[in-house]
């Protein structure tokens, strides 16, 4: 008698494919939270304007907005393995060229080029993560790609906080970013292509192949229609378009602070008095560490809760702790530090569900464009709130931009009052018919 492949126990094999998955969300961390360490030097050293010290910092926004959108489209038409290969490649290559970049412009391309590479890895990996993985464990695997994002994050908090003190540090920062890339090359070689995208594309006797390979010969994959062509507009058709301004929104309350923090982490933690230069970078990485913790225990909630009520129940107490910063901006740093990480921590559902909606939401044939164009929609916000913090900072001070950040943390809560859907225990074939 056959079993479901998605029925399956989490092998090893499974394992492997979800933890080099998620390693794009690592890089996305690391490459953007070292920015924020890296501006430290690069500022005084290119004798930046504050325009263009925004225009670095948001010049990886801007790529990672085109890079879902184009990586989602060329995932879904061609496969998710081809492409899994190429950015984690390119991402290496741009990341040794920042180390060169002699002026503001040079690094602002370099960081446009990352971003591409590292958007277009969000729906390339979330994609595989969420085919390959038995429906009762896709939560956790999912789970593993936002803790991905904020170790990736942390890591970089403590490498930045060792080489700032280093003379030329920033080219070694920004460098370094090419060692997590060979790793996960050597990681991602024998990952094989999707089997539900191939049985999806009729390519049948490839998708048994994987199947007997990955999970055994017992287990049959859940039947999905045929369909070879892959039509952008039909994320915008249907029910689907309603579905992306949920995520879009939802995602652009929950990334733009956390980006914003991240991209100018020592100038904030500097703002609320936490002291400068390497006491800032230290600050930055405590908050950075609640973002980590946070994730771990959403992972399990997200099944034992459920989706809808862990995402309301998240934006209802990160918006307490960004209103205990806008209000009380100058209250004793433990303080400081608790409404911090009150925020950072219950990040952790929200910060999953970015990944784990789109693919829960959305059929096999658009699953990947979908989750580009949702993060694209959020990504504007963000490169608009990324490019215009340090100088809202510098005009209003850090309580009105705390305020703000609450602000979009209460419209996140309100909309998920209102339109969150409950995902848990569907399997991916039930996507198109919520």
């Amino acid at each position: 008698m056959s079993k479901r492949a998605d029925e399956a126990k989490m092998t090893g094999f499974l394992k492997k494919v979800t933890a080099f998955s998620s390693g794009g969300a690592f890089l996305d961390g690391y490459v953007l939270a070292l920015m924020g360490v890296a501006l430290t030097q690069i500022v005084p050293s290119f004798e930046l304007t504050v325009q263009w010290s925004a225009a670095i910092g948001a010049s990886v926004l801007a790529g990672i907005f085109v890079g879902v959108i184009l990586g989602g489209y060329l995932t879904d038409r061609i496969g998710r393995r081809r492409m899994f290969i190429i950015d984690i490649v390119a991402i290496g290559i741009f990341s040794v060229l920042s180390i060169f970049a002699t002026t503001p412009l040079q690094l602002v391309l370099a960081r446009f080029f990352i971003g591409v590479f590292v958007g277009a890895d969000y729906p390339i990996a979330t994609s595989l993560i969420a085919e390959f993985s038995p429906k009762r464990h896709r939560a956790v695997s999912m789970g593993i790609v936002s803790a991905a994002w904020y170790l990736g994050a942390t890591v970089a908090a403590f490498v930045g906080f060792a080489l700032y003190g280093i003379d030329g540090g920033w080219k070694w920062m920004l460098g370094s970013a090419v060692i997590p890339c060979i790793i996960l090359l050597i990681g991602r070689h024998d990952i094989p292509e999707s089997p539900i995208w191939l049985a999806k594309k009729g390519r049948t006797a490839e998708a048994r192949a994987v199947v007997d390979r990955v999970y055994g010969k017992e287990y049959e994959l859940e039947a999905e229609p045929v369909d070879t062509k892959t039509d952008l507009r039909k994320v915008f058709s249907k029910g689907y378009f309603r579905r992306i301004i949920f995520l879009g929104t939802i995602q652009l309350c929950q990334v733009v602070p956390m980006y914003a923090i991240y991209t100018f982490g020592p100038d904030i933690m500097t703002a609320f008095g936490l002291g400068v230069g390497k006491d800032a970078i230290l600050g930055e990485s405590v908050v950075s560490l609640f973002f980590l913790i946070g994730s771990i225990p959403a992972m399990f909630w997200l099944n034992s809760m459920g989706r809808r009520k862990l995402l309301i129940r998240s934006f209802a107490l990160m918006s307490i702790g960004l209103l205990i910063l806008g209000i009380f901006p100058t209250a004793p740093i433990l303080v400081i530090i608790l409404a911090f990480g009150l925020y950072a921590f219950f990040s952790g559902g929200p910060g999953i569900l970015q990944w784990l909606y789109p693919n829960e939401l959305f059929p096999t044939e658009i699953r990947a464009s979908a989750v580009g164009i949702a993060i694209a929609f959020s990504r504007i916000g963000t490169i608009i709130a990324t490019y215009g913090l340090p100088i809202f900072l510098v005009s209003f001070g850090i309580g009105p931009t705390m305020l703000v950040a609450a602000g979009l943390m209460v419209l996140g809560f309100t909309l998920s009052v209102i339109m969150a859907p409950e995902t848990k225990n569907q399997s991916l074939v039930e996507a198109s018919a919520l």
